[in-house]
Parts: C-alpha cells; structure tokens; sequence
C-alpha cells in the first residue's frame, strides 16, 4: 500500500492545475470580452452562449494545426522552451493557500519558492528566443528576459516590505496577519509599485516590448505555431492569474472572510425565499457554514473574486495606455520606481522599530 500517497499527491496535483487551466480558458474569453465592450464591439458571440466556448475552439484550431519549424533551429531547445516556461508558471499554484488548510504544500519558504519559479521561468523564454535562429526572435527573447530580470527586483523588494510586517516568508501566515488590517492600506504606494512590477512580469500591455508587433513581428514566439504556441499562450495567462491571486494574499487579505456577515446576508435571503412561513435561525446557518467543505467552499470563492478583481484591472490597463518604447521601459524601472522601492525599505523599518511594532514571528 506505498502507491496510496503517491495516488494522493497525484489527485491534489490534479485539482489544482486542472482548475487553473479552466480559468486561464475563460481569462482569455474575458479578456476579449471586456476589451470588446471598452471599445464598442461585441466580442467572440458565436461559439457557445455569449461566446464562452470561443477558447476552447481556438486551442482546437492549435492542436489540429500542421506544425512547421524552422530547418536552422536547434529543435531541442526549440521545443524544451516553451515546455519549461508553462511547468514553471503552473509549479507557483503549489503553496497558493485557498482557504484555511487548503493547499498543495505549505512550505515555510513559500514566498521564497514563488520568487524562484517565477524566475525559472525566464531561461524557458530565453531558450525559445535563441534555438529559432531569428533574429526577430532573438531580439524578442533578449527584451524579454532584460524587461524580466530587472522589474523582478521590484517585485522582490515590494514582498520584502510585506514580509518585513508579517516576521515570516509563509503565505498562510502573511493573510492570518492581515486579519486587523489589509496591507493594502498602510502599504498603498507599495501596492500601486508591485502592480505596475506584475503588469510587466507578466509581459502585458502598455509594457509587452517582447511582443512588440510593429517592431518585432510577435518577439520571442515568432517562430511557433500550432501545439508549442498553446505553451506559451497558458503560460502566460496563467502567469497573470497567479500574480492577481498572489496580490490578492499578500495585499488584499486572500481569503479572509467575515463569516458573520456572510450568515447574516444568507439569513436574510433564506428568509425572503421561504416567505417568512419558518423563520431561519442563525445557529442552523452558522452550523451549516462552519462545515470544513462548505466554509471551504466560501473562502476559496472570496479569494477568487479578489483575484477575478485584478485580473479586471489588468485588462483594464491593457485597453487604456498605449505601448511605451523599450528603452523608456527599463529606464522607469532603474531611475524611478528602484528608487522609490529602496526609499520604503529604509523608510518602513525605521517606522515599525519606532512604534515598536516588530513582528513576534519568527523569519523560517
């Protein structure tokens, strides 16, 4: 009976990544959707109701697509590219916690872990880039890994200002802290640098130089098509979801739920449904709530509304600033937010021992 655990990690790994696939299917739909609206047009409306079986015919259309590569290409990295940057942005959804007790593994580094895939992701790009033997490619993967390396520094020293709060480099107990207060709050400027940081993390709009079409022709993927091109295209989105679900745990509380108010919200709409014939009482509402599955159930959905919220930012962000030049980029990065970033790291710290606030945990 040794296989049973390996059964079991196999079955978890399943319904995490399983359901992050789902979501970066209908990300896309959204996307297109939102956009469309923004811009007075309708948007995919033709495969499925309201156009919500449009991704799935698309990643159809991929999957049947002959596939060409490049005779020059080195056709091992070529392929092992885009293969090693989709493993290493699902492997972040690992230690995401989605309620009390839910998650995959709940490491004492785990923000320290995320930092690192998220990382590993870049020599996937890299490698695609260089093994096509285009230029155009090249120049793109080049961009992109530049543009990469260097807003990940802003990234990392905005969760060290969050980590400096918390005492501990644990997602679980970095939401737990923010049960007083959200960071969000005390941690505005902060927040707004982490964001912009995401934004070109992920290689979005205004700031996707890598994928600059009227320079580049589409950056580092240029020369893939059909199955590889699916790779990159989950690995990005699902690069997006991950960072909103990690903004929404490190800024927003996660999956911080007031449960008396949801009882109450419930009690009130139970009651309106049954006509007032039987009254509901809140201890039968409290008692159905606080099953470890229903509550479960509950947390995940909040944590996935806060994320669903910045994932609406995002696209928002898309279809309203237009593409800045590269060099403006990465100069916005070193001369103005590094700064800033290093300001807060000397700021923050002289304000938490002054109102002798350190945190008690314990950094693991």
């Amino acid at each position: 009976m040794t296989y049973i655990p390996t059964v079991i990690s196999i079955i978890e790994t399943l319904l995490v990544l399983v359901p992050s696939l789902l979501t970066v299917a209908f990300v896309t739909i959204a996307e297109r959707k939102t956009m469309a609206s923004m811009q007075r047009r309708l948007g995919p409306n033709i495969v499925g109701y309201y156009g919500l079986l449009q991704a799935f015919a698309d990643a159809l259309k991929l999957l049947l697509k002959e596939y060409v590569s490049p005779t020059q290409a080195n056709i091992v990295l070529f392929f092992l590219g885009p293969i090693i940057t989709l493993i290493f942005s699902l492997l972040g959804y690992a230690v995401i916690p989605y309620g009390p007790g839910l998650f995959v593994a709940d490491f004492n580094l785990g923000i320290l872990y995320m930092l690192a895939v998220s990382s590993l992701a870049t020599y996937g790009i890299l490698l695609a880039g260089w093994s096509a033997n285009s230029k155009y490619a090249f120049l793109g993967s080049l961009r992109s890994t530049a543009q990469l390396i260097s807003y990940e520094l802003i990234l990392s020293s905005a969760i060290l200002l969050v980590v400096l709060l918390t005492g501990s480099l644990n997602f679980t107990l970095n939401i737990e802290t923010q049960k007083t207060v959200f960071f969000i709050l005390p941690l505005l400027p902060v927040f707004i640098i982490f964001f912009i940081g995401s934004i070109a993390e992920t290689n979005r709009a205004p700031f996707d130089l890598a994928e600059a079409e009227s320079e580049l022709v589409s950056g580092f993927m240029t020369e893939h098509a059909a199955v590889i091109f699916v790779f990159f295209f989950l690995a990005e989105y699902g690069s997006i979801v991950l960072i909103c679900i990690l903004t929404s745990i490190l800024f927003l509380g996660g999956y911080l739920l007031n449960i008396s108010i949801i009882i109450d919200i419930l009690q009130y709409i139970l009651n309106i449904i049954s006509n007032s014939i039987y009254q509901i009482d809140k201890i039968e509402i409290y008692n159905t709530i606080t099953n470890p599955f229903i509550s479960g159930i509950f947390f995940s959905l909040w944590l996935a509304i806060k994320a669903c919220i910045m994932i609406f930012v995002f696209i928002w962000a898309r279809a309203s600033f237009p593409r800045i030049r590269f060099d403006q980029l990465m100069s916005f990065c070193w001369t103005i937010l590094l700064p800033i970033v290093i300001a807060f790291i000397v700021l923050v710290p002289c304000i938490i021992y002054s109102m002798d606030i350190l945190p008690s945990n314990t950094i693991l």
